[in-house]
């Protein structure tokens, strides 16, 4: 997708299940009692479609490295319905203290095509996930049938 200015990208719908539902996948596939902190990057959209990014943190053996894992997501929603692509990606493990210095460098990589993420520490809680997906309509949140 080409970027357009910040102005027209917020007046674009995109696909306000698309953050949500990526969420509850990614819930249920890495489990919040494995996550130290998630990352979420603002979603850039363009009219119906939407694509983002989240980079999770999970505690590895010890508790000095972690895994970093990134979820992008690639949503459409159109006279069909909607669709919702997933992609999970292991990017390596490092010590923790050095992941928020790698997503500064995500952010300043990707220019203005993502903004500042929301930094969220779940720290093995699973209430501190659900916070997270409190902060969306419960109806995003339910899949469509298929």
């Amino acid at each position: 997708m080409t970027e357009r200015p910040a102005e027209e990208r917020q007046e674009d719908p995109g696909v306000p299940e698309a953050l949500p539902r990526t969420l509850v996948h990614t819930q249920g596939r890495l489990g919040p009692e494995r996550m130290d902190r998630l990352w979420i990057f603002p979603p850039i959209r363009r009219g119906r479609r939407e694509r983002g990014l989240l980079a999770v943190s999970l505690y590895l053996e010890g508790e000095e490295r972690r895994r970093l894992v990134t979820v992008s997501y690639l949503a459409e929603r159109t006279g069909r319905g909607l669709t919702v692509e997933h992609a999970f990606h292991e990017e390596g493990d490092a010590p923790a203290e050095l992941l928020p210095r790698v997503m500064e460098g995500v952010v300043r990589r990707a220019g203005e095509a993502y903004g500042e993420p929301r930094e969220v520490a779940v720290d093995r809680d699973p209430a501190a996930f659900d916070a997270v997906l409190a902060d969306f309509d419960p109806a995003l949140l339910v899949q469509e049938p298929t």
